[in-house]
């Protein structure tokens, strides 16, 4: 973890296997990710303070990969890779017995799940139409769905009041698409914001709560340093 405002860093986690996938609780208290420990695929979470021990919350011999938190800390997406049904995205309760459940789980690859900040929706991307694309769906799943992109699309990420909806094209450019308040969902077409084709070999962005600034990660920049 980098604290940006004091310009130091820390380690979170210091156990010799692979942990990657981190994703932060709504309310910046928690911290899950996913390792590769014994053998197993695991998911993990911890205080972001650094403090205590960390915990697991599933265990898997198939690939995981954690995802976003529902607002209120109620529940985590992830994905699963699965043999017959490639990649698929399912949903782990925070509380009682955390029985894993199905959200999609389809014989195409679907990735990148996040909840809408007041938990009715999530967007996600899927290659069922051949090239990926970002989708919406309900939550709990209702057989509502609208498609986002027109472009191609991965890496969804909602603005903190749920107005706007972002997204990578399939030509590295950073999308916006307005969300209209209302029962049902509306969205905009999408307009590009910037081109992240310099850096987006890292593949990594997000963005502050009001929407004014983005994050963008360059890994494969540092590598070569």
């Amino acid at each position: 973890m980098i604290d940006l405002a004091r310009g130091l860093s820390s380690r979170l986690t210091f156990d010799s296997g692979e942990d990657r996938y981190p994703a932060w609780s709504s309310d910046g208290s928690r911290i899950a990710w996913t390792a590769t420990r014994g053998g197993a695929w695991q998911i993990y979470q911890k205080l972001s303070s650094g403090v205590g021990a960390e915990e697991v919350l599933l265990k898997s011999d198939v690939n995981l990969g954690s995802g976003s938190w529902s607002a209120d800390g109620r529940f985590l997406l992830y994905t699963r890779d699965e043999p017959k049904t490639n990649t698929d995205i399912w949903v782990l309760p925070m509380a009682a017995d955390r029985q894993p459940t199905v959200f999609l789980q389809t014989p195409f690859i679907e990735r990148d799940g996040s909840f809408s900040p007041d938990g009715r929706w999530i967007a996600y991307a899927s290659n069922d139409q051949g090239r990926p694309e970002v989708y919406v769906q309900t939550f709990p799943v209702s057989g509502g769905k609208w498609q986002i992109s027109t472009n191609g699309g991965l890496r969804s990420l909602w603005r903190s009041d749920g107005k706007e909806l972002y997204y990578v094209s399939a030509d590295g450019k950073l999308m916006a698409v307005e969300v209209k308040p209302g029962g049902s969902f509306e969205a905009t077409a999408p307009r590009a914001l910037f081109d992240l084709a310099p850096v987006r070999a890292g593949g990594g962005y997000t963005v502050t709560a009001e929407g004014d600034r983005f994050l963008v990660t360059n890994w494969t920049a540092e590598a070569k340093k």
